[in-house]
Formats: structure tokens, C-alpha cells, sequence
């Protein structure tokens, strides 16, 4: 069995890849259960996500733990074991920290490819944690990105995302008051677990918008008006009974999914838009198999 560590991942699933072969695997299907989330108290939580089809499989397990901000380590730690679709013999135990965060934002851009104006160049990124840290790099692969502004609760760590941006290429700069700048933003990404909503829809105009942080009912990162006004799409139904985001609405209020944006055929249209994003098991195979070239 094959150990793939994140090193690994970063040298083989380059964005500009993951953005360009993901959306045929996407659509070419897999069995998904919709995962259990066990709470282990202290709001921390335990997912387990499968996925499975004649080619490949795999089954993720994933701690939530954000009070390890504070710890000063990562707020999610996982490992993907990935088995043969026919004969599931165990074929690799990938890094799935690495994994979720690459497909995570690669997932992001190729929604934000689909739904923001050609010609969207400056991002406002709420949040500086983990998966806040790829989107930039992700986006860059389908926009060209020139100008990133991060607003995090803790200036520190908006200032340290900051300086790694910077390096990378980027003109970063930091954040100062997330109200004033939205208006002036092409692309707004939020990857936060946050409980109280950063975004608020009176500020917004014809930006993109991409939540990608909350995954429970009690998650929120943009108001009611926000998704109201909004050309609302979701990477999969699940959503609607999962994200907090998402409350009140129903499947008659979305104007598609993850499914529908990765058909060569979509049709983009002008507007605020919104991505909401939960995660699925579908995503990780499908990233597992660009990895291992199923």
C-alpha cells in the first residue's frame, strides 16, 4: 500500500491540474452516502465520509476539533484510505488534511471559473486558517488574481496569511474594516467555522461569493439577504439539511449544483452569485483519482 504524504500531494496535484481534470470525474459519479457527524463535545466533531465506484473508493475520516486554534495547531486533521472499486484491496493512505484543503479550494475555483465576470481580479478572503490559505492559489489558476485583502479575527494571523501571499506573488494586503471593502471586491471567498455571519448582503453588488467554512446547521458566514438576493448554487443537495447558510431554503430556491456547473455546456450568467459549499465524499475520490490517474 502506498503512503502519500501532503508533500506528495502538492507536487502532483498542482492547481491549474486538479481546476482542469476535476470536473469529468465530478460528473462521472460515485456512491456517496451522506456522511455521519458525531459530536465529541467542546464543539469539536468526527466525520466519516465514503465514497465509492467501479474504479475506486475511498473513505475519509476527519476530525473538526476549533479550539485547536487556540492550541496553535490545525482545526482539522484526516487520512483518506483509498481500495481497488472491484476487488477493494487497499491501495493507498493518502494525507487528508492535504487532500481536503487542495480539493477544498480547487472544488471553489472551478465553481468561481463558472459564475464570476471574466474579468474578476480582486479577492477579499475571510478567514486565514487552513483552507482560507489555498484559495488564492487555487483562484489564481482560472483568474488572474491581483489583489488579495485578508481579514481574520486575529490580526496575527491575517498578517502572517499576509507575508506567505506576499512571497507567493500576490499583493496581499491585510484586512482593515470588511464592510468598507466588500464593495470593491470581485471575488469574495469566506472559509471560517463560524457561527455569526461575516457577510452581509446590502454591501454585495455583482461579486462572487464562495462559502466553503460552515458544514452545520449552526454555521453561518453570510446573512438571509445574501443568499436571497443571490444566484444560489450548491455542491450537493445534502447542503440544504447541513449548512446553516442554507436555512429556509429549498431545493426550488437553488439554481443548481456542483453537478450542473462541471457540464461542459453550463451557461454562465451575469450577477451576484453564491457558492455554497459543505463538502463531499465524491470530491475527495474524485481528486484521489486525478492523483492516481484512475
Amino acid at each position: 500500500m502506498r503512503l502519500i504524504t501532503a508533500d506528495d500531494l502538492k507536487a502532483a496535484l498542482p492547481y491549474a491540474r486538479l481546476v482542469r481534470e476535476l470536473p469529468a470525474r465530478l460528473r462521472a459519479g460515485a456512491q456517496t452516502p451522506q456522511r455521519p457527524v458525531f459530536d465529541l463535545g467542546h464543539d469539536a466533531s468526527l466525520l466519516l465520509m465514503p465514497a465509492w465506484s467501479e474504479r475506486l473508493g475511498g473513505v475519509k475520516i476527519v476530525h473538526v476539533t476549533p479550539d485547536n486554534a487556540a492550541r496553535h495547531l490545525p482545526c482539522v486533521a484526516a487520512s483518506y484510505l483509498v481500495f481497488d472499486g472491484q476487488t477493494h484491496r487497499h491501495l493507498a493512505l493518502i494525507d487528508g488534511e492535504e487532500l481536503t484543503a487542495r480539493r477544498t479550494a480547487a472544488v471553489a475555483a472551478v465553481a468561481m471559473d463558472r459564475l464570476a465576470k471574466p474579468e474578476a481580479r480582486r479577492l477579499l478572503l475571510i478567514g486565514s486558517g487552513r483552507i482560507a490559505s489555498e484559495i488564492p492559489f487555487a483562484f489564481r489558476a482560472v483568474r488572474a488574481i491581483d489583489s488579495v485583502s485578508v481579514f481574520s479575527p486575529t490580526r496575527a494571523h491575517a498578517e502572517a496569511l499576509v507575508s506567505r501571499l506576499t512571497q507567493a506573488g500576490f499583493a496581499a494586503s491585510v484586512c482593515e474594516n470588511m464592510a468598507s471593502q466588500i464593495p470593491h471586491a470581485d471575488l469574495i471567498a469566506c472559509a471560517t467555522l463560524s457561527r455569526t455571519p461575516w457577510i452581509e448582503g446590502h454591501h454585495l453588488s455583482d461579486q462572487h461569493v464562495s462559502l466553503i467554512g460552515g458544514f452545520t446547521p449552526d454555521m453561518r458566514e453570510a446573512d438571509a439577504e445574501t443568499l436571497r438576493r443571490a444566484c444560489v448554487y450548491i455542491d450537493t443537495p445534502a447542503a440544504l439539511s447541513t449548512a446553516g447558510d442554507l436555512s429556509g431554503l429549498t431545493l426550488k430556491d437553488i439554481r443548481g449544483t456542483l453537478h450542473d456547473l462541471c457540464d461542459p455546456a453550463f451557461a454562465p450568467h451575469s450577477g451576484l452569485s453564491v457558492f455554497k459549499s459543505v463538502g463531499e465524499a465524491a470530491q475527495d475520490l474524485a481528486a484521489a483519482e486525478v492523483l492516481l490517474g484512475s
